[in-house]
């Protein structure tokens, strides 16, 4: 079977002005991506009026990178991507995580509780968002990405996900090589999915870009995953050398974990797509 092809997405963390959003949305579609996504923060750009706007000048995909199922109803959760879904022209990719962040729950009033009950809550929450949207006439269902790096939160995305994106964290165990660990987790996300696995896109999220580790700002993946940075430089996700070794990299990867939808952090727009010109 013909490995299947490479694309790509920007996770864009702040909207500026009117101007300079749809500005960064044309740059992002010029430098040859073919997804731009908005993540689910406090702090940062609210993610559907942003990607809506962005659809007004680009041909892009548009992606949640992503939303944090533990604060959302499902009600209005299901009548924000229908009309996403109407004034993109079905353009929206659809992410959903268990939120992470402790900061997020408190601001909405509800216990962040336990890992195994945000993932529960997140199941709960795509089951029912699908079920609303079901009954929305002349609306498509946008593909499903979840994202994640604990064995239960993979074995959901085997279960449930069209696109499943692998954290930083996936690579990650104490004493352990980054890419067997990772690679253990793409089997467990096999295992989960069974027949359908074939029809699965993998997701790799990309931290850091750069010709030497010198020369990688590590700060925010650092603050958002809690690694120190003698463990993040060893990750799948951080990617160091050349842009043609890096494309090389990435090719390995599709070979080895099956990873073909690599997404980039904004800072790191520019030189990655020096990496997308050898893979494209």
């Amino acid at each position: 079977m013909p490995a299947r092809p490479f694309r790509f997405g920007v996770s864009l963390l702040n909207v500026g002005s009117r101007t300079e959003w749809r500005a960064r949305a044309r740059e992002v579609e010029d430098l040859g991506y073919d997804v731009l996504q908005v993540p689910d923060h406090l702090g940062m750009a609210a993610p559907f009026p942003a990607l809506v706007a962005a659809a007004d000048v680009t041909s892009l995909t548009l992606g949640t990178f992503v939303l944090n199922a533990g604060v959302v109803s499902p009600a209005y959760l299901a009548r924000d991507v229908a009309d996403v879904q109407r004034l993109t022209d079905g353009r929206l990719e659809l992410g959903l995580g268990a939120g992470y962040v402790p900061g997020e729950f408190e601001a909405v009033g509800r216990p962040m509780g336990s890992g195994g009950e945000r993932i529960a809550k997140l199941e709960k929450t795509l089951a029912a968002t699908r079920e609303l949207l079901a009954g929305e006439p002349g609306v498509p269902m946008p593909p499903i990405m979840m994202s994640g790096a604990g064995d239960r939160m993979v074995a959901l995305g085997g279960r449930e996900a069209d696109i499943f994106t692998f954290s930083i964290r996936a690579g990650r165990t104490p004493g352990a090589d980054p890419a067997d660990v990772f690679a253990r987790r793409a089997r467990v996300l096999r295992d989960a999915a069974g027949d359908r696995f074939p029809e699965i896109e993998l997701n790799l999220l990309v931290a850091a870009v750069g010709d030497t580790l010198d020369g990688l700002d590590l700060t925010l993946i650092r603050q958002a995953s809690g690694v120190p940075d003698e463990e993040l430089t060893r990750m799948p996700g951080v990617l160091v050398g050349s842009p043609r070794e890096i494309a090389e990299r990435l090719e390995r990867y599709r070979e080895m974990f099956g990873t073909t939808y690599i997404s980039v952090f904004e800072p790191y727009l520019a030189a990655f797509a020096e990496v997308i010109k050898h893979l494209k």
